[in-house]
């Protein structure tokens, strides 16, 4: 919410010498999230004045028009001559009110006007848009064109308003009635302790029976509603320039008379209204239920099928409107045309003006169902002050009545639901007991008053909460307005004790022990860890070439998504991996390794009906397992990407960028942490190069069990996802993983006798994954095999066509003795009679 400082001294006396900074400073005390302060006009200087246009001559042989324009600018120039200007707009003509910069002003931005040759001609200052002078978009596109009734020569800097201070205010969910003057006014009353002067304190006409009809047939959405008619508005009336500047520094643009009185009000008071052309209503006004299906044009000039959950206004022909979101296109008021013939204005002369009160939750169902984010949709989900709509309404009323010239008709029209306060009791010194502090009777009653409380009671209080509050629910909401007011900084800082063997290393589960290991060998090992949101589009999948049948494709949908073009849980960790790797790389980092541990979401298809757990008591066990019974699997799973060199170059010899192997080697990295022994065979599976891909394998129960894959990613993924060339990748299931595991990894034994190494170099067909090859020596070697190492890999002529070499080093030792050269050499010759059995191994050179 933006506020201008010289509109909110409207309603608070605030001491002349405050500036925007003071302002801000004491409304952060109280809890309000003033993000900056915005100085419009900075820097700016004058002369800059009015002025009216008295000749136009069209300049020619230029790639664009230009008009060469005397300005008559009264005595702003000294000598009273007219002023010569050159100027490339074409909005304005003879006779017409602007607004000149003569030279030796400054315009925002540091930009000094001074007097210089251009097209052929000298131009002494320039004739301005509301762009050039800070103001916005004032929606004519073009020079500022003024009413006619503006004498020349009046400053401009003070009849536009340009020099002010405007509070960019974050407002909070629970704080409604702050996207208001009114409310920020009344908190800035309160922080200053001066008295507020309510705006919405007018004399409002009782209701009558003869006013516009209006039924309601949906209490439930719509509590209140009132209509009130004006007649006899001029079709030409245009916003003054003060309402004008309001709503441009409050962040709206201009539109016309009608539509800027219902946005200046609703700025004003917090009140969202509407105002439809009476002529353009057919019947009554209706408040219900959608019917599915129906069909309404907004006033955006979408076309919208309603749901039967939506709340919207009717008349005689249908819906006319998404109640409290956006008005309907058919009942919008007319812009104003000219008879061609008579040249007489035709418009909208009379108006029926809707201040209403609706249901935050329906509102806000309605507004995202339709993603139509609107201001007034906004107020309302955040909660507005029922009992503001009559005056709200009154003020429209009087506006349109005051500039347009129109008559207010006796009717007031009031559909009112029963309805009364709400009430809290609360312990007079609750605050007290919640903050640690000894606030008091009197300073808890006085703060809850000031905020709108009536309050009653001794020690016992009960508290009637102001309607413009519905966030005040409980006590504990009561003794955070005390608090708050008070001030959070003089709050005891007070350390919590907690109880002696309760640390976290007492409650972490072996799982958990796990991951935190994981985690740090991960970053051990030069990976950075990303913490990515659990959200993806669907469209990543294609980006990815998953195969149309691919489980991963089958996700959960959210109802109610963060973001729109995200509306899906991830089935793989990779997309946010992938996206944050890209995102690094286009910020200048092109050396990356980043890892991830987290959640996936893998529904069947099969899972249990969702239940809706009751809120009025603890829900029962079988009430609980039901709910779980509807969640789909949730894998944790870690995954690494890489891109860039993983070894920089330096003294030390040259560097290596990133390869499958390293993918690979940080699933190894992973395994030896829940004390796997990981095998790799080489296999395709997408987003993976089908000739850089390896199968993760782990064995469980003697059996073998894919955990996760590891490689390069393939060139249509990367390009698709503008990713560096070569990025590799890396994903494992660790609840697959953990049990092939041995537990907690064991502090490795050192040895007191001698190791005795063995390389031997076989031959195998190309064919044959050396995974493979590992596995028959390590069965051969028997038990004193204590590690086994792949070390070179050799194909060539000499070998033969499809054959490679396999050089393996094999480190034997005895637990209990030294080794002699004959048991090593045995333990080698069993190893490769095993390889030669179970892959058709030969020694190479035997």
């Amino acid at each position: 919410m933006r506020i201008p400082l010289s509109w909110l001294r409207e309603y608070v006396d605030l001491p002349a010498a405050e500036t925007g900074r003071d302002v801000q400073a004491r409304l952060v005390a109280t809890g309000l999230e003033v993000e900056t302060v915005e100085q419009l006009g900075a820097g700016l200087k004058g002369p800059l004045v009015v002025g009216k246009v008295l000749t136009i001559e069209e300049l020619e042989g230029f790639k664009k028009p230009i008009r060469f324009c005397t300005v008559d600018v009264g005595t702003a120039n000294g000598t009273g001559e007219p002023q010569e200007i050159v100027c490339g707009a074409r909005n304005f003509a003879v006779g017409d009110k602007v607004v000149v910069v003569l030279p030796g002003a400054v315009l925002p931005g540091d930009f000094k006007i001074a007097a210089r040759k251009t097209y052929g001609k000298v131009s002494h200052g320039m004739i301005c848009s509301g762009d050039e002078l800070g103001m916005g978009d004032d929606g004519s596109g073009g020079i500022i064109v003024l009413p006619p009734e503006y004498e020349v020569g009046t400053d401009a800097i003070a009849l536009l308003e340009l020099v002010d201070e405007v509070l960019d205010i974050a407002v909070t969910a629970n704080r409604g009635d702050c996207l208001s003057m009114r409310g920020v006014a009344r908190e800035a009353a309160i922080a200053y302790g001066l008295p507020l002067r309510d705006p919405a304190l007018l004399d409002v006409p009782p209701p009558n029976s003869y006013g516009y009809l209006v039924g309601v047939s949906d209490p439930a959405g719509c509590d209140r509603f009132t209509a009130r008619t004006v007649t006899g508005l001029d079709p030409d009336a245009r916003s003054p320039i003060w309402l004008q500047r309001r709503l441009q520094k409050a962040g709206m643009r201009p539109i016309s008379l009608a539509v800027d009185v219902t946005n200046y009000v609703m700025l004003e008071l917090g009140q969202p209204l509407h105002a439809y052309d009476r002529s353009r209503l057919d019947g009554p006004i209706g408040v219900r239920r959608a019917q599915q299906g129906e069909k309404l044009t907004t006033l955006d000039g979408a076309q919208r099928v309603l749901d039967a959950e939506d709340l919207v206004i009717t008349d005689n022909s249908g819906p006319i409107g998404l109640a409290g979101v956006m008005g309907g296109a058919d009942t919008e008021i007319a812009d104003v045309t000219r008879d061609p013939e008579t040249g007489e204005s035709r418009g909208t002369t009379d108006i029926v003006v809707e201040a209403a009160h609706f249901d935050a939750v329906s509102i806000a169902r309605t507004a995202r169902r339709h993603k139509l984010s609107s201001e007034a949709a906004k107020r309302f989900e955040r909660g507005v002050d029922p009992n503001a709509a009559s005056a709200a309404a009154q003020r429209t009323v009087d506006l349109l009545v005051l500039l347009a010239g129109g008559t207010a008709e006796a009717g007031v029209t009031e559909v009112v639901a029963p309805s009364g306060p709400r009430t809290i009791s609360v312990s007079a010194d609750h605050p007290d007991r919640v903050a640690g502090v000894e606030y008091g009777r009197e300073t808890v009653v006085r703060r809850l008053q000031e905020v709108g409380c009536d309050v009653y009671g001794q020690d016992e209080l009960v508290v009637t909460v102001p309607s413009w509050r519905p966030d005040l629910a409980d006590p504990n909401d009561l003794a955070e307005e005390v608090i708050r007011l008070e001030g959070y900084e003089n709050l005891p800082s007070t350390l919590p004790q907690p109880p002696a063997g309760r640390g976290l290393t007492e409650r972490l589960t072996e799982r958990q022990r796990l991951r935190r290991r994981i985690g740090r060998a991960l970053a051990g090992a030069g990976y950075v860890e990303a913490l990515n949101y659990p959200f993806l589009s669907e469209d990543v999948f294609d980006q990815l070439g998953l195969a149309s049948d691919d489980p991963r494709r089958t996700v959960v949908r959210l109802v109610n998504p963060l973001s729109e073009s995200e509306p899906a849980l991830r089935t793989t960790l990779l997309p946010g991996l992938l996206t944050a790797l890209r995102r690094n790389d286009g910020r200048g980092d092109h050396d990356l390794a980043l890892f991830e541990t987290g959640l996936v979401f893998r529904p069947t298809g099969h899972e249990a009906p969702a239940v809706r757990l009751p809120v009025d008591r603890r829900p029962t066990d079988e009430e609980i397992a039901a709910l779980n019974a509807a969640l789909p699997a949730q894998p944790r799973r870690v995954a690494v990407v890489l891109a860039g060199a993983r070894e920089q170059a330096g003294w030390w010899g040259k560097g290596r960028p990133a390869t499958w192997a390293d993918a690979v080697e940080a699933g190894r990295t992973v395994a030896r942490e829940a004390g796997v022994e990981l095998i790799v065979r080489q296999d395709q599976h997408a987003p993976f190069h089908p000739g850089r891909c390896a199968a993760l394998l782990a064995l469980v129960d003697g059996a073998e069990v894919l955990v996760g894959n590891a490689g390069e990613l393939h060139p249509r993924v990367v390009k698709a996802l503008g990713l560096p060339e070569r990025t590799c990748a890396m994903e494992i299931d660790l609840d697959r993983l953990e049990p092939a595991g041995t537990g907690a990894v064991r502090a490795p034994r050192v040895s007191t006798f001698p190791v005795a190494t063995q390389d031997v170099a076989l031959v195998v067909d190309g064919e044959v994954a050396a995974a493979d090859v590992e596995s028959a020596l390590r069965a051969g070697a028997g038990e004193l095999l204590e590690s086994l190492r792949l070390f070179d890999v050799f194909t060539g002529e000499q070998l033969g066509e499809g054959k490679k070499s396999l050089a393996y080093a094999l480190r034997f030792r005895a637990a209990d003795r030294t080794l002699t050269a004959e048991e090593a050499t045995a333990a080698r010759d069993a190893a490769v009679a095993s390889a030669r059995e179970r892959t058709g191994a030969v020694l190479r050179g035997a």
